[in-house]
């Protein structure tokens, strides 16, 4: 199979290798899937850096997510999967023409679904899902603030608390996101290239407080964010984008020193929360509720009510522009690679 190869940490041009690279085999619970294309999270950027604690040293596959069709089944799958075109999260090993993955980590979806819509709907849609009904579910008249909320996670949790009747403050770059994200139905639009996001959405709320900020930010934002939120809030922390900026070390110190320090008792005090998300250890842990959350928000989609926006599908050729696209900053939704 080919396969692009992380060989070493640097930019987008000068990471990545496409190799020839031996097939995989199923283990017992696994499925081995042809793939279409694969999806691009901004885990992958933060592993290409050499910034991904959980990501293998290189050489390496990285990559959580291929859409395809199962081809082989390991020892213990059912057999009706075979021939079943899914979309699966991977444990790395996505960029690549043949994955595998845990049988319980696929979701099955019609040939009608695009690949880059169906990627969406894998780690970024099971991030989603996850926090907005599990970690911390989302309830009618809650004021929701979402961060990168033009992102791929971002754009399906705006979504999510439009249809839970929420009233949301959204926050990304632009006036191209600005727009989009009005149209989503976002309530608040909150331009943080303009100013301070903290003092405009302090004058939206005219008084009142935050009941949840989704932050996949980080850093400096984290403590921003808990003095917006009131009695009985959370802070559902899933991200750390903010240390994308700077090398070595010292960026680290920095990027831990501005979140600055929690008590758990002042927590207590003012009966606030602070929630951790990381999807790895829930497939670890929790295999069922991560394949519950798969196949969720893929009736979600079949529904109707949650639309997954495709930023662009590159070609397999153009995997370094599509990194490049995602680090940039400047995309809506979601960035995948075709076969």
């Amino acid at each position: 199979m080919k396969a692009w190869v992380l060989q070493k940490h640097g930019t987008p041009s000068e990471a990545f290798a496409l190799r020839e690279m031996p097939d995989p085999i199923p283990a017992a619970g696994q499925l081995l899937i042809r793939s279409e294309g694969f999806g691009l999270n901004y885990a992958d950027v933060m592993a290409r850096r050499g910034l991904y604690r959980d990501a293998p040293p290189p050489p390496c596959i990285i990559g959580y997510e291929t859409v395809g069709r199962v081809e082989r089944c390991g020892e213990g799958v059912p057999a009706t999967m075979l021939g079943q075109r899914v979309v699966a999260m991977t444990r790395f090993g996505g960029y690549a023409q043949l994955a595998v993955t845990d049988h319980r980590a696929v979701s099955v979806v019609p040939d009608s679904l695009g690949i880059g819509e169906a990627c969406a709907l894998a780690t970024q849609g099971c991030t989603a899902w996850y926090m907005a009904r599990f970690a911390w579910p989302l309830r009618s008249g809650q004021r929701v603030l979402i961060h990168s909320a033009a992102g791929g996670v971002g754009q399906l949790l705006v979504q999510m608390a439009v249809h839970e009747g929420c009233e949301v403050f959204a926050i990304a770059s632009g006036a191209e996101k600005m727009t989009y994200l009005k149209k989503l139905g976002a309530h608040h639009a909150i331009d943080r290239s303009i100013g301070d996001y903290a003092l405009q959405v302090e004058r939206a709320l005219s008084g009142k407080r935050i009941d949840v900020s989704f932050n996949a930010v980080g850093g400096s934002s984290f403590k921003k964010d808990m003095k917006l939120i009131g009695s009985g809030g959370a802070v559902v922390l899933y991200g750390g984008a903010e240390r994308g900026s700077g090398t070595g070390p010292f960026a680290t110190l920095g990027f831990v020193w501005r979140m600055g320090l929690t008590v758990p008792i002042f927590l207590m005090m003012k009966s606030q929360s602070l929630i951790g998300v990381n999807m790895l250890r829930i497939s670890e842990y929790q295999p069922a509720l991560l394949g519950r959350c798969a196949q969720e928000v893929v009736d979600a989609v079949n529904a109707g009510w949650l639309k997954p926006h495709v930023h662009e599908l590159f070609p397999a050729e153009k995997l370094a522009d599509a990194h490049a696209a995602l680090e940039g900053g400047k995309s809506i939704g979601k960035v995948a690679v075709r076969w």
